[in-house]
């Protein structure tokens, strides 16, 4: 019985999260250009989100992107790491120096790869906080030193 109160909390819960971005609102009265001037009955409107609510899906958007950003700087440090330490190996253990050779431009392949892919993720951030900002209508100009 516990499992089936749970998956009902799970299915609701994700129901609160696919929310549509538009909100329907009906209307008694509408405009017809054929003939008469207004028909009754109802119609639907679909109506945008208010700002509120989407500056704060860029702001999570933002937030998304620079949690993948700080992924991308660890998985690029500890390619780093082991690339720097497969090429102590390589001197350490001259037998094996080919091995190690190669692991170590494996890992630095694999260091570049995910430095880029922090910087991708970087950018996505800052196009986020731009749209949460012209969202919000705010304008924030940062004046950076360095």
């Amino acid at each position: 019985m516990s499992e089936e109160r749970h998956h009902h909390h799970l299915f609701h819960h994700r129901q609160e999260e696919e929310k549509p971005s538009e909100e329907v609102v009906y209307s008694e009265t509408a405009y017809n250009p054929s003939g008469d001037d207004y028909t009754s009955g109802y119609t639907e409107t679909a109506v945008a989100e208010s700002a509120s609510d989407e500056f704060e899906r860029y702001e999570k958007e933002e937030k998304h992107h620079k949690h993948k950003e700080h992924l991308g700087e660890m998985g690029a440090l500890a390619a780093g790491a082991f690339a720097l330490y497969e090429k102590h190996e390589a001197k350490k253990d001259p037998e094996h120096a080919h091995k190690h050779k190669i692991e170590e431009e494996i890992a630095a392949a694999v260091g570049v790869g995910s430095g880029g892919y922090a910087f991708h993720e970087h950018h996505e951030k800052k196009d986020a906080e731009k749209e949460a900002e012209e969202a919000s209508g705010q304008k924030h100009h940062h004046h950076h030193l360095f």
